[in-house]
């Protein structure tokens, strides 16, 4: 079914203007779809059209020569078509099956890797770290590259036990999927913001600046006959979210800013309901540029998994089914304070499914 035209001044474009021809006359008719080999799949329309899948490992900030690297080659075999996925890979879409492997030719030729499909670790969805955003704790591309250049033979090969979803937020208000992905990279601040009581009064609005802070950590005072704020550090959560709305209280830390492992979220429903991230390691010190230590926890625990997860299984179904004892065991992570989850939350009576079950 074709949309009216929209004419309106605001927001985007009708989606079905940039649709490949063959997606739009099987829109809603597609039969199946299987894998072919790393990073290639096939969707099979109800009318027997077939449309190839050719999957390439990007980055997430872009110089405008790949995109138009990318534009060239989405030009030269898929009659200009292409898509980002939401791990921020790029797909380049085809009717033709011999364009498939001149494809993985170029794109390899450029430096671009073929892959992520099916059991395979697909891009690493991340923030914008140090590059961008006021409240990062650790960078996001920089870890990402480091994380993806030792995984690399995972999202080249189908080797794994399943999918593998890797995601990393710059700081725990993750603007990333960190609470949905098997393996998460979450920057930790670990001390209270610093206030400059010189500042508050003159670039913060004292009321909003305590609304922020979801413990209630914050609360106005007066030093030297000024207007202030003061924390609580007993409830301060190193959100940041102070910070957001007011620079007098920055809470970036080279000393102590770091990075927490998480694992075992997802969002599929398939032969268990979604899962959240649960903690793994509470703090890795940031050691750029290549966070050694980070990649080894990484690849660590992706290696106990791959080694002891049954076919599909994803990262939390494996923990839930050996228990956490023998996964803190098998992947040599010592057991500390932060594992103690005191913290009580409406996400745990919530039905987080889709899945319903009669009693």
């Amino acid at each position: 079914m074709v949309t009216a035209e929209r004419r309106t001044d605001i927001g985007p474009p009708n989606y079905e203007r940039f649709l490949p021809p063959v997606i739009k006359a099987n829109y809603g008719k597609w039969k199946y779809h299987e894998v072919l080999k790393p990073g290639v799949m096939v969707h099979v329309g109800e009318s027997g059209d077939k449309l190839f899948t050719v999957r390439a490992g990007s980055p997430r900030l872009l110089s405008t020569k790949t995109l138009r690297n990318f534009a060239d080659l989405a030009e030269k075999y898929c009659a200009g078509h292409l898509r980002f996925t939401s791990r921020n890979n790029v797909e380049f879409l085809t009717t033709e099956e011999g364009n498939i492997d001149p494809l993985i030719g170029d794109l390899k030729a450029i430096g671009y890797p073929v892959g992520g499909i099916g059991n395979a670790i697909s891009n690493i969805v991340h923030t914008q770290g140090w590059v961008h955003c006021h409240s990062a704790a650790t960078d996001a591309s920089g870890v990402v590259k480091c994380v993806m250049d030792d995984l690399h033979e995972y999202f080249a090969e189908m080797k794994l036990p399943g999918k593998l979803r890797v995601a990393l937020a710059c700081c725990l208000n993750m603007c990333g999927a960190v609470h949905c992905s098997d393996i998460a990279i979450l920057g930790v601040h670990r001390k209270p913001p610093k206030i400059d009581d010189d500042s508050v009064n003159k670039v913060c609005e004292i009321p909003s600046v305590v609304a922020s802070c979801p413990t209630a950590a914050i609360r106005p005072t007066t030093v030297d006959g000024k207007q202030t704020l003061e924390i609580d550090d007993n409830l301060c959560m190193f959100c940041a979210n102070c910070f957001s709305v007011c620079p007098a209280m920055p809470i970036a830390d080279p000393d102590n800013d770091g990075v927490s492992i998480w694992v075992g979220g997802k969002v599929s429903n398939a032969r268990h309901e979604p899962m959240f991230s649960k903690l793994a390691i509470p703090y890795i010190p940031n050691n750029p540029p290549r966070w050694p230590e980070v990649v080894e926890a990484v690849r660590n625990i992706v290696e106990v998994w791959a080694k002891g997860a049954k076919k599909y299984e994803r990262m939390g179904e494996f923990i839930e089914r050996i228990g956490w004892p023998k996964f803190f065991e098998l992947t040599g992570i010592e057991f500390e304070k932060e594992h103690i989850d005191d913290y009580k939350h409406a996400g745990l009576t919530y039905k987080r499914s889709a899945q319903i079950r009669q009693r």
